[in-house]
């Protein structure tokens, strides 16, 4: 079938706030009049081109450079000739040494001033030129996750923990207001968008969501649209019954602009509710709009027109992105294009007045499961993914660790979009694969679209919690990614040694470079033409952000925040406050390097030295390393071997025995070297001698959740 334009444009969904309808408590710390003082422009007004396509230069005023999320900058006096003389002008430590915490935020630069937000989600105002603080805003209302702040009338633009935002002056960083705004889901971790008097603010993580404008001078709510809309509105019958109540669709990544158009488009994320985002079983139906990018009016949030890339999600699989505007052509017509898709690497180019294909969409057949209510088809380009959407049967003892979207055994293998119930279906590129969250940029030079992506495959079945299992002992790599979006097809792709989704942002500019930065804290910067590598420097901690570039007194810097995220390596990625500036010339140190992040999916559970349990692992049972006993059940959880983690040395003999009194016969199949591939009946063992040092991981035949590891030293 042919995608087709969607249904109902000009179905107006603008919610204004009256009364009760919403909860909006203010704090109104302005003085009186100040409000309508703040409506004419001041400082922060203008530094955003009007254009959403037109490029940034001595400012990058908002998280994604201008209104498009083009994430690029025409500044030039850094290239491919003198790049190996940039080095680090300044470090600031901005919350004075701190190493732990979620930093994901993306600094702005305007007028030579940088606003960067910290794990601790205090604001921090630094001098561009010289790297000293000039102000910080200390948060009040506890820790919270935190991905940029809005610049605009003279004031910079925040959240506070419990659905608060925070209007602070731009000068001095005092509060001028604050709002809180409930009913609408959790507001904390997108990034703030600010355009013309409103601020653009979405919600995450939550039963269900809305995006919000907000007025930038009072924190009045202007209006809303909810991503699982509300009974009569347009979308509802696409949920059954109540399911829309508890649906998510929440748009946790903030919106791009398109002033003349007068259109702003947000995407929401995957369909929830029930027991978790992978049980469609009773919510039927298409489930608009998760997982979809909807084009609604600036001013009143009226809806325009959506496409929706995955219907009836079950995999936790949406495409929230921050969208990418670009004006490219098209057999060569001039096309207006909105470029989307993350999660399941692949593009989708539409056309951003109307939202239709220009260059093709299908709506493709799918395997079907009637218990999950499976959409019958799923929309794929006609040009195809960017990124594999199959695992890879490997054989075990071939190369270590061999293709990256190689499967963990044991596993039912399957793709894109096939269905599960109560067994573990393993597909790529996973939920925390493809491109994810991060910042994603369009060149002006060489015309391409860029996206760091991971290779990150999950398994899916109602047995998991929350959105699926990412099998133990995987290896969790990924790419970069160069598109051309006026035909959907890929010029280049670039393995790399770690995932670049999780907010690895990727500027490009007019000198074709493209800078990324790493989780092991080294910023990257690449031939943007072929993605040959031409300069790293090391940051200190892992890179969760996107880089930036602005100008100041005739000098062009390169900026970014390592401080770090979870996301996918946990705690094993360095962890930091380092906002650096880079300028060719510069001549502060690199940051010593951190311990790299652990690329393979760790085990449940510390280590056990193999003396403390005889050398012995005992499947399908859970190990209490308190009280150091043995499960008395048997059991198919993640940590169903007694223990998860046995520290042995080299040229030890392990045992591993299924107890007597298991009903089902299980195994340790040893992976990816293939040392050893046990099955055994209840009451049997077997035994391996290690004679070499390193980490084995091994799972279970019966169930492949389950899953071990030997560290020999």
């Amino acid at each position: 079938m042919k995608h087709q334009q969607s249904e109902g444009a000009g179905v107006d969904r603008r919610r204004v706030l009256k009364g009760a309808a919403a909860t909006a408590v203010g704090t109104a710390l302005a003085p009186a009049g100040a409000a309508a003082a703040d409506a004419a422009p001041g400082r922060g007004d203008g530094h955003v081109p009007r254009s959403c396509t037109q490029p940034m230069a001595k400012d990058f005023p908002k998280v994604g450079g201008n209104y498009g999320n083009q994430n690029y900058s025409s500044l030039n006096r850094v290239h491919q000739g003198n790049v190996r003389r940039l080095g680090a002008a300044w470090v600031n430590r901005i919350e004075g040494g701190l190493t732990t915490g979620t930093n994901q935020s993306t600094a702005v630069a305007v007028d030579g001033v940088l606003y960067i937000e910290s794990a601790l989600g205090n604001v921090h105002a630094v001098d561009g030129a010289t790297g000293a603080t000039k102000w910080t805003y200390t948060q009040t209302r506890g820790t919270l996750t935190r991905r940029g702040v809005a610049v605009g009338q003279g004031l910079v633009f925040t959240h506070g923990r419990g659905n608060w935002i925070v209007a602070l002056d731009q000068a001095t960083g005092a509060v001028v207001w604050e709002r809180q705004i409930t009913g609408y889901g959790n507001m904390e971790k997108v990034a703030v968008t600010y355009h013309d008097g409103l601020l653009h603010v979405g919600t995450h993580d939550g039963d269900r969501g809305a995006a919000l404008a907000v007025d930038a001078g009072t924190g009045e709510l202007v209006w809303h649209f909810w991503g699982a809309p509300d009974p009569g509105e347009l979308g509802n019958d696409a949920w059954e019954g109540d399911s829309w109540q508890t649906g998510g669709a929440t748009p946790w990544m903030h919106p791009a602009l398109d002033p003349e158009l007068g259109l702003v488009y947000w995407t929401f994320g995957n369909a929830r509710g029930n027991r978790s985002s992978q049980d469609g079983s009773q919510r039927g139906g298409m489930n608009l709009f998760s997982s979809s990018i909807v084009a609604m009016e600036i001013k009143t949030g009226k809806y325009r027109w959506h496409f929706q890339s995955i219907h009836h999600g079950i995999w936790d699989m949406d495409n929230v992105m921050a969208p990418v505007l670009a004006d490219v052509r098209i057999h060569g017509r001039p096309r207006k294009v909105v470029v989307y898709g993350s999660k399941s690497g692949m593009y989708f180019i539409l056309d951003r007045t109307d939202g239709s294909a220009p260059l093709g969409i299908d709506e493709v057949p799918v395997p079907q499961d009637p218990r999950q209510k499976t959409w019958p088809t799923q929309p794929f380009p006609r040009q195809g993914a960017w990124t594999e959407t199959r695992v890879v049967d490997q054989p075990l003892g071939t190369s270590v660790p061999g293709d990256p979207n190689r499967a963990v055994p044991n596993y039912v293998q399957g793709a894109l979009y096939d269905p599960h119930w109560d067994v573990p279906v393993l597909s790529i590129p996973g939920h925390g694969g493809g491109a994810d969250w991060n910042h994603q940029s369009f060149s002006h030079s060489t015309g391409l679209v860029y996206a760091g992506f991971g290779y990150v495959a999950a398994a899916h079945s109602l047995t998991e919690a929350s959105n699926g299992l990412r099998p133990p002992g995987e290896y969790q790599t990924g790419g970069i990614v160069a598109v051309d979006p006026g035909s959907n097809r890929v010029r280049w792709k670039k393995r790399m040694p770690y995932s670049l989704a999780h907010g690895n942002g990727i500027l490009t500019t007019a000198a074709n470079l493209l800078f990324i930065g790493q989780p092991d804290g080294n910023l990257l910067c690449l031939d943007a033409e072929h993605g040959r590598e031409l300069w790293r420097f090391q940051c200190g901690a892992a890179i969760s952000s996107s880089p930036i570039m602005y100008e100041v007194d005739g000098v062009q810097y390169v900026a970014v925040y390592a401080g770090g995220t979870g996301i996918p390596y946990g705690d094993s990625a360095p962890r930091g406050d380092f906002l650096w500036a880079f300028k060719v010339g510069g001549t502060v140190a690199a940051a010593p390097a951190p311990p790299p992040p652990v690329v393979r999916r760790p085990v449940s559970g510390g280590p056990v030295e193999g003396a403390v349990v005889a050398n012995t692992v005992v499947l399908a049972r859970t190990y209490n390393a308190t009280t150091g006993q043995v499960g008395t059940a048997e059991s198919t959880a993640v940590n169903a071997m007694a223990p998860t983690h046995l520290r042995v040395p080299l040229g030890t003999t392990v045992t591993f025995v299924n107890p007597p009194d298991n009903v089902n016969e299980h195994g340790a199949t040893q992976f990816f070297e293939g040392l050893f591939d046990f099955r055994l009946a209840p009451g049997q063992s077997a035994t391996y001698t290690f004679t070499r040092r390193g980490e084995y991981f091994f799972n279970d035949c019966f169930s492949p959740r389950p899953t071990g590891k030997i560290e020999v030293y």
